[in-house]
Parts: C-alpha cells; structure tokens; sequence
C-alpha cells in the first residue's frame, strides 16, 4: 500500500491518498509496538492528512470537470510549485529547532527509542507532507533525506522489512523527483 501510494503520488494521482491512509494506518500499530511514539504520532498524522491530501487535489480536479471545454485546463490546475530557497531556509531553521525541542523532550520524559532522530523524521515528513499536498517540487528532496533516516531507524529497532520498504521509498522519491522535475520542465516553457 505505501509503495502504490508514493508511485501514484508521483504520477500526480489522486489515488495516491486512499493508499498512504491504509498504509499509514498499519504503521500507527507497528510503532507503538516499537516504542516509537513520535513516530506513531507521525503516521496518524498521515492518515488525516491522507483525507485532506484527497480533498485537496479532489478538489482541484473538479473545479474544471462540470465544464467539458475546460477539462483540457484541468492539468495546468496540477502544476508543480517550485519553492524560493528562502522558504527552505526558513522551514529547515524552523524545523530544526522543533526537532532539538521534541527530541530533548522525549528523551527526558518517556522510553521513546532514538528520540531525536524519531523528532527529525517526525517534524520534516510533517512539512513535507504539506510540500506534496501544494504539488512543491522540491518535496521529493526532503523525502529521500527522510527515507534514509527512516531506514536506519527501522532497521536498528530490528524492523528489517520496514527498513527495507524505506529503501524502496527511496528510490521511489528519486524517481519522484524526477518525474516532477520534467513536468515542472515542460510547464514552464
């Protein structure tokens, strides 16, 4: 389901959110289990932001579909964003420093395993979520940094088949990004 949810997200599906729900749903269990409750938190997050991703791209599509002259437009509704490094800048600052707060918090406060890496993943796939939900190009960058994290941390918490899911992540996100970065290409010219 997680694997179907980032192809079609990079496809521009809106069929995408149905499976990042189903899939993010499972993890809510997974990492409870493994004492990673920022993570837990993450994944739930996910499944909300499933239903607005949905919504959201649902949405775009059909302001052009009640009128059959205009469903050629329908694609240029799905553009992909491009941010300025000042909004990078900013949300990586700012990022960071929830990252130090939640990690510190939750290395002092609970068991949580690896809490600042729990935090980093947690904060930036955040963000980035809202990247992919606003079609931001660049959010498939973010992706492959956080995929990479989310292997070691599976794969030392002993989860090999979720380490191994977040390698194909990755290379899913590179291929992502590729696939936004041509489209971004050809609408721009």
């Amino acid at each position: 389901s997680g694997i179907t949810y980032v192809i079609l997200a990079a496809l521009r599906s809106n069929w995408c959110w149905i499976f990042a729900i189903v899939s993010s749903g499972l993890f809510v269990f997974l990492c409870l289990i493994a004492q990673l409750y920022l993570e837990s938190i993450l994944q739930l997050f996910y499944v909300i932001m499933g239903i607005v991703g949905w919504y959201t791209w649902r949405s775009q599509k059909s302001k052009y579909s009640h009128d059959p002259a205009l469903l050629d437009q329908e694609q240029e509704n799905q553009e992909i964003n491009q941010w300025p490094v000042k909004y990078h800048l900013i949300n990586i600052g700012l990022s960071g420093a929830l990252v130090i707060i939640l990690g510190s918090l939750f290395d002092h406060f609970t068991n949580q395993q690896n809490p600042y890496l729990d935090a980093f993943i947690t904060v930036f796939s955040l963000t980035t979520t809202f990247m992919l939900i606003r079609k931001v190009r660049e959010n498939w960058l973010y992706w492959i940094v956080i995929d990479i994290a989310c292997v070691y941390l599976y794969y030392q918490g002993g989860y090999t088949l979720s380490a191994i899911l977040y390698i194909i992540f990755t290379i899913l996100a590179v291929i992502g990004f590729f696939a936004w970065r041509k489209k971004f290409k050809t609408q721009t010219t």
